[in-house]
């Protein structure tokens, strides 16, 4: 039995259902010229013949409600279909979202503009004849012009277009699985007439739905997911069904938001060809990397297509990594995630319904729903998938800090090795790097010219011109000879080296000249042709064979590699570079052979036009399947046999910075933002990068300071090295043959200013380092958008000229030539000028702060305690020095904050309890410093100094330990004391009155 209610438009078309499959009922609707109205008009009723209507209306309606109420309480509910309702005509505004159309019962001219889902996304121009042929509505938008690649598409797919019905949906332990079946194929090849659906309510915030052929395996992604053993008691979401066609809907339980609907398109399984359409329930919608464009998506007809890919960063272009996640904010601050688990060839595309279609060309569907309900949470559920899940539970005292009062209580915590790896502590300092020094004498000589300045430095890194003939594990040995003795040198300043590799091998040596290949070709560890010979391509070295991460065989030969040279050259770190892989030739020496794979039915929109455009053949044999399916995982499995040979090797945590990525990269490596250059667009544009890999999983993430390519001005670099400070990964980087932009190749002026920002970042060396501690522990992010922080204020949903560190640190750069002064939002709170106390009271207003070109703009939360620390030239000097503690209080005088220790290097301290960590809090003019865990790392430091910002009236007198103290207080209600030399294992308190 079927029931009727009224939907709003924010209602899903189906709902409640009986135990009984019954298909929504149909009615023949007459299709009408294009220019008639949808709804036709109604004569007019008499008083009299409207009340027996309406008598024999309730009537029936009592029959249906006692007869559906009967089997709804039979069966489980949530199942079956209502009818759809009517749609609603034009096109959502730019601040409203309009519910999706029925797919019943409307002609092609009905079918609102935003709601018109592609059916010949083919890059050719279509004609009524091509779309006519694959059975679609054609209606040329605008006349006389031919269609643009991403606008309302001209050949759509009609209401009735044929695609799967349920045919039998059963209970599992964990959910439902269900037959969908068509019995009519389409026009892409090999259609699979019969798929299965599994629909698997992990856990309370976590549903999985999977569609795959139960006739023949299909390629999945092999990365470590977790299984659900039993199905979800509460989840936050609940599902329905539609029988005819097939449609699943996802609403949040709580709003009754609808997350996903698929019933707005048809759905496609063809072997080369699958597709899933769905409604979003909001216009926010960010992640989908890797590409250039702003943080928050455009959806005005926007395609983003994913295939790992060599090219400097454009907008509109697949770019190195390839993450099918993205994060959608709902009305009224609630937040959702989806992620598609597939790494074939595929293009997303989000239009202004809203909608959005994940088009993929192999594997299987594979998708994940996160239900938060807030971004933090989003991306912890996130992370908790795309990682090695072995779940460690340990009970301890976790603090907890709310907006206000950070309240200290026992809890579980739950650790996921799926989160981000904890880096080494140098990693967070400043690294150095060019392509072109030319010489390990020039790289020495850059070293000690930032010494000479004060200019801080930790890490010290070659391109490939160290290189002999730029081979992997080699060594010029004119013009890199001292090279061990300049990274000896290094260590002896408590500095580190980081060297690039590049996956490609050379294959033209003399046979007994080059171990690398020699061996790799005895071990059988390369990337095979279609025919089972070796792959020959071209990189920098010449012709190259490419080693297959897929196989242990060569995550061995790469740590004997590595082994090897480091016995030559202590190298500290990896940047594998070029993993997409890049390769000169369009596949191979050869070229490739005429097949499905290398030309599929459909192509999705990869630069180049082909998928072995500047990379490997489709059809190249790898160990765990072609190189169709494996090729985005590339850079992913690079990562993983690096930070596992490099934890062998050093016995420390391994720092690997990887071009190429894939969601699980965070586990083992960072990323930089790739070939950017030296332009005011592209200083813009790493924020959205960085906050948009942040959200991906990998916080350790920053572009190449001042630029890579081209050549910067003095206050571009300033500017930039300011921004950069504040990159979790902070590296200035350039190209060959261009001029030096390292700090000291500047002005006094410009050097100072480019020297106090990294001191800046120095300082606050102990809030970065405890951030990425709560990365690895909880998935958090560590730059991090506003809208995080503020999910209530739609004003947020868009910023990416300004971040946050954590919750409370708000960085706010400029961003554009020639001006002295920068406009930023703060959103509602009180907040404090970081460097001088003064107070900024919001009610959510944009606001003009001064910004001359030694100065960046940094402010601080209320709430919160903030841990800094003197700052040296190098990390391994500075993290002994002692801390200043900052407390921006509340209104109520209130504050929190912790700071997480330990050696820096050891491997997994945490897990080993091999760590202090100390929570402070602040409340009735009483700062407390609680050691939850102690470690010997924290009896080295001392506390020097505490300020604290927002103490409203000068106190009398300041007690540390109960013992009376100097103080300073200032105008601007800032109270500090210092001299305190309190060791930092130990408890204090300080109060004041």
């Amino acid at each position: 039995m079927v029931s009727y209610k009224l939907l709003t438009p924010e209602d899903v078309y189906f709902s409640g259902g009986s135990g009984s499959v019954e298909e929504p009922l149909e009615e023949p609707v007459e299709e009408k010229p294009a220019n008639s109205p949808l709804l036709e008009k109604k004569t007019v009723c008499s008083a009299s013949t409207s009340f027996i209507a309406l008598g024999a209306f309730l009537l029936v309606v009592c029959v249906v409600w006692v007869i559906g109420t009967v089997f709804w309480l039979r069966s489980p509910s949530g199942q079956f279909p209502h009818r759809p309702p009517s749609p609603a005509s034009g096109s959502a505004s730019a601040s409203t979202v309009v519910s999706a159309p029925s797919r019943e019962g409307l002609a092609c001219s009905g079918v609102p503009e935003n709601w018109r889902f592609d059916c010949y996304p083919e890059k050719v121009v279509v004609t009524r004849e091509l779309c006519e042929a694959r059975n679609c509505c054609f209606i040329q938008v605008s006349s006389g012009k031919k269609p643009i690649k991403d606008g309302v598409p001209w050949c759509f797919y009609p209401p009735n277009f044929p695609t799967y019905w349920l045919d039998a949906l059963n209970d599992t332990d964990l959910g439902f699985t269900a037959q969908l079946k068509k019995s009519e194929k389409t026009y892409y090849p090999k259609d699979v007439e019969t798929i299965q659906l599994d629909v698997l309510y992990e856990t309370d915030s976590r549903l999985r739905v999977k569609i795959t052929d139960p006739s023949y395996p299909r390629f999945e992604v092999p990365i470590s997911v977790p299984n659900a053993t039993q199905k979800a008691s509460s989840p936050l979401y609940t599902v329905e069904f539609s029988k005819k066609p097939f449609g699943l809907i996802v609403k949040r339980t709580s709003t009754g938001t609808v997350i996903i609907n698929t019933t707005v398109a048809p759905v496609f399984y063809a072997d080369q060809f699958l597709q899933l359409s769905t409604s979003l329930p909001t216009r926010y919608v960010y992640g989908l990397g890797e590409h250039r464009s702003t943080f928050l998506h455009d959806i005005e007809w926007n395609t983003l297509t994913m295939w790992a890919r060599d090219v400097a960063p454009m907008e509109k272009t697949n770019l190195y990594g390839v993450h099918p996640f993205y994060l959608g904010m709902e009305q009224g601050g609630s937040a959702h995630g989806v992620f598609l688990l597939n790494s074939n060839a595929m293009d997303v595309v989000l239009q202004p319904a809203p909608a959005i279609t994940w088009r993929t060309i192999g594997g299987i569907l594979d998708i994940y729903i996160f239900l938060g309900p807030d971004p933090s949470s989003v991306i912890q559920q996130y992370l908790q998938v795309v990682g090695e899940l072995q779940k460690q539970v340990r009970l301890k005292l976790f603090p907890h800090f709310g907006t206000r009062l950070g309240i200290l209580r026992l809890s579980v915590c739950v650790l996921y090795l799926g989160s981000p790896a904890m880096p080494p502590y140098w990693a967070l300092g400043y690294h150095l790097c060019r392509w072109g020094y030319n010489s390990s004498d020039n790289t020495w000589e850059m070293v000690r010219t930032m010494r000479k300045y004060g200019i801080p430095q930790d890490v010290q890194w070659n391109d490939i011109d160290y290189m002999d003939r730029s081979m992997d594990f080699t060594m010029d040995p004119q013009n890199f000879a001292t090279l061990p003795e300049m990274v000896k040198d290094l260590h002896s300043h408590g500095q580190k080296y980081v060297m690039i590799l590049d996956p490609g091998i050379s294959s033209t040596q003399q046979p007994g000249t080059y171990w690398p290949y020699d061996d790799g070709l005895k071990r059988g560890i390369f990337i095979n042709d279609s025919s089972g010979q070796t792959l020959i391509g071209k990189v920098w070295p010449g012709l190259t064979a490419f080693p297959d991460f897929s196989s242990q065989e060569t995550h061995r030969w790469w740590y004997d590699n590595l082994q090897r040279f480091h016995d030559k050259v202590q190298f500290d770190g990896l940047w594998i570079d070029m993993n997409e892989p890049s390769n000169f030739l369009d596949g191979s020496l050869k070229g490739c052979p005429s097949n499905d794979l290398e030309n599929p039915p459909y192509t999705p929109g990869v630069l180049g036009g082909s998928l072995r455009a500047k990379t490997l053949c489709a059809s190249a044999l790898q160990k765990t399947s072609v190189h169709y399916n494996m090729h985005s995982l590339y850079g992913l499995l690079e990562a993983k046999a690096s930070s596992s040979a490099l934890k062998m090797i050093l016995g420390k945590r391994p720092f690997v910075i990887s071009r190429s990525t894939f969601p699980s990269q965070g586990l083992y490596s960072g990323h930089w933002l790739g070939d950017n250059r030296s332009q005011w667009t592209d200083l813009y544009t790493s924020i959205s990068g960085m906050l948009t890999f942040n959200i991906l999983g990998i916080p350790l993430i920053g572009a190449d300071i001042c630029g890579f390519g081209g050549t910067t001005t003095e206050e571009m670099c300033v500017r930039w090295t300011q921004l950069g400070a504040f990159y979790p990964f902070t590296r200035n980087h350039n190209s060959i043959n261009e001029k030096a932009q390292d700090p000291s190749a500047f002005s006094p002026s410009a050097r100072t200013a480019m020297q106090e920002a990294l001191l800046l970042r120095y300082s606050l060396f102990p809030l970065l380092y405890t951030l990425f501690h709560h990365a690895h522990l909880e998935g958090h992010t560590v730059a991090r958008p506003l809208l995080f922080e503020f999910p209530n204020d739609e004003k947020t949903y868009s910023i990416d000229r300004q971040f946050l560190w954590g919750r409370s640190l708000l960085v706010t750069p400029v961003l554009d030539p020639g001006v002295s002064y920068v406009v930023g939002y703060f959103p509602k709170a009180l907040w404090y000028d970081f460097f001088t106390g003064n107070s900024l009271r919001s009610q959510g207003e944009t606001v003009k702060l001064q910004a001359p070109l030694d100065k960046i703009n940094v402010h601080l939360r209320e709430g919160a305690v903030i841990p800094t620390q003197r700052p040296n030239t190098t990390l391994w000097v500075s993290s002994g020095q002692p801390l200043h503690l900052i407390c921006s209080l509340t209104d109520e005088g209130t504050a929190a904050g912790d700071l997480f220790w330990d050696d820096g290097e050891t491997i997994d301290t945490y897990e080993t309890d091999q760590y202090a960590y100390i929570v402070f809090h602040v409340a009735k003019n009483v700062m407390t410093s609680q050691v939850l865990h102690d470690n010997v790392e924290a009896t080295f430091i001392t506390v020097e100094t505490v300020s604290f910002y927002g103490v409203k009236e000068e106190p009398s007198n300041v007690t540390v330990n109960s013992q009376d103290v100097p103080f300073t207080y200032k105008g601007n209600q800032v109270l500090t004391v210092t001299d305190l030399g309190l060791n930092l294992s130990q408890n204090f308190t300080i109060s004041w009155a």
